[in-house]
């Protein structure tokens, strides 16, 4: 699967002040020393020390291209485990065309996206799920979903799915011996041991199964819905929140006919929030869609805030809080009661203690930017996102997921089996499945398929 071909590809986007170009084959050496002429007269690239950089000139017959800085780096020590060679040219549209122009002439081919990184995965520089947190870290917006790919990258959900694999490899070696042995009745898998590690593997597994809700709302940003009655300020706090005018704000009711949805990073957590149109009975058929789609957004959403206005009164306030609770009643949302309008109306109408179990009551003033600080704090702490500083893995990937998934049932197949005590041939062949879906995770089980479905999502140069 390795290819014998040198690829070349722009490694940065846009243009700016600088670019980078990046080679890497078994030809790099040469394909570049063929259209690069150093400042000082030196050795040939293959001759130079790795990890060193040259200065001179991107050059076609006497003409300068460019003037340009040149990073070696020798197989395996480097990104694909191949030769690698990084231009730094100036950042001119024109000029990064010109040098592929030059590399390709000179035998390069241009890279396939996320070729680099595939390159690096086919040379055991990274297993599969690491190549695949490279996109993620490429893609991340918030220190959050930064630090769950960068914790990929460096092998911490690897590693845990190593472990796993090798305490299940163990045992199954032992099945596969009784196998050869069947015949003499013997037995060298302990079968209360095997139970006890097949037990503690699957909890193992649904804990890194279950760590995806949380793992992909970083990944992609925790999506918060804003609903209410209408005019009490849910376009006028999305605007706060966003420090812009996004939503338009009147006070003529039903204003707000659709969503409105913008992101903002707090306490480096992405946060989507979402403007709905106001809940009320309406004959307007263009508003009824509007808070149709508001009742889609709170099924979507993980965190739901009630806006109701402190002027409204306790048994009002009370009512609008019993209609979201049945409308997100078993589906484990985070529910947070905001008090609008505290400025100008008793902001102790509600009492707290009338909060049930993931819900939260703070009282601002969003046409005065009142308390907005608090609320902040208190969808943070609704959010719990700081579970992921304490937790040693969490997964974002939906492939990940479901070979987690696929895996958990397998291993609940052995304890059945283990249970009605089932023969070894059938033991076996349900910790096989098991030791597959783990293997497809980080690679050792593969195919090009597999592989082509998640590198052509990754970026050129990549």
């Amino acid at each position: 699967m390795i290819s014998e071909t040198t690829i070349c590809a722009v490694a940065t986007s846009g243009q700016g002040a600088l670019a980078i170009i990046r080679v890497s084959g078994p030809d790099t050496f040469e394909i570049v020393q063929s259209v690069f002429r150093p400042s000082t007269a030196g050795k040939a690239f293959s001759a130079l020390p790795p990890n060193t950089i040259h200065y001179g000139t991107i050059v076609e017959g006497d003409e300068i291209v460019d003037e340009v800085l040149v990073s070696l780096f020798r197989a395996p020590q480097s990104y694909t485990g191949e030769d690698v060679i990084e231009i730094s040219c100036h950042g001119s549209t024109y000029i990064q065309q010109r040098i592929m122009q030059l590399l390709t002439e000179h035998g390069a081919v241009p890279a396939r996206p996320g070729e680099f990184t595939q390159r690096a995965f086919l040379h055991g520089k990274m297993d599969l799920s690491q190549a695949e947190a490279v996109a993620d870290l490429i893609a991340s917006e918030s220190r959050a979903s930064h630090d769950v790919a960068m914790q990929q990258i460096r092998g911490g959900f690897s590693k845990k799915i190593k472990e796993l694999r090798d305490r299940l490899l163990h045992f199954i070696s032992l099945i596969e011996l009784e196998l050869d042995f069947s015949e003499e009745d013997v037995e060298f898998a302990d079968r209360g041991e095997l139970t006890r590690l097949v037990a503690e593997v699957k909890e193992l597994v649904d804990s890194l199964k279950d760590s995806f809700q949380l793992g992909n709302v970083l990944k992609t940003g925790v999506p918060v819905a804003i609903v209410g009655r209408p005019n009490v300020g849910k376009s006028t706090l999305l605007n706060v929140l966003l420090n812009e005018e996004r939503a338009i704000v009147s006070e003529i009711e039903g204003t707000t006919r659709d969503t409105v949805e913008d992101t903002v990073i707090i306490n480096g957590i992405l946060y989507r929030f979402i403007d709905t149109a106001g809940i009320r009975e309406t004959a307007d058929t263009i508003e009824s869609l509007g808070i149709r789609r508001t009742y889609q957004k709170i099924d979507q959403a993980s965190v739901v805030m009630l806006l109701v206005e402190a002027s409204d009164g306790s048994e009002l306030i009370i009512e609008s809080l019993q209609a979201i609770r049945q409308q997100l009643e078993g589906k484990g949302k985070q529910l947070i009661l905001v008090i609008n309008k505290s400025d100008i109306g008793d902001p102790q109408v509600f009492d707290d203690a009338q909060l049930q179990e993931n819900e939260y009551a703070c009282r601002i003033s969003a046409k005065h930017h009142q308390n907005i600080d608090q609320l902040r704090e208190t969808l943070i702490n609704a959010v719990s996102t700081g579970s992921i500083r304490h937790q040693d893995v969490v997964i974002t990937n939906i492939r990940h997921y479901n070979a987690l998934n696929a895996a958990s049932d397998s291993l609940e197949r052995v304890l059945d089996g283990l249970s009605a005590t089932l023969p070894q041939d059938l033991l076996a062949q349900d910790i096989r499945e098991t030791l597959h879906y783990l293997g497809e995770i980080t690679g050792e089980v593969t195919t090009d398929e597999i592989l082509g479905n998640i590198f052509k999502n990754f970026c050129i140069g990549k």
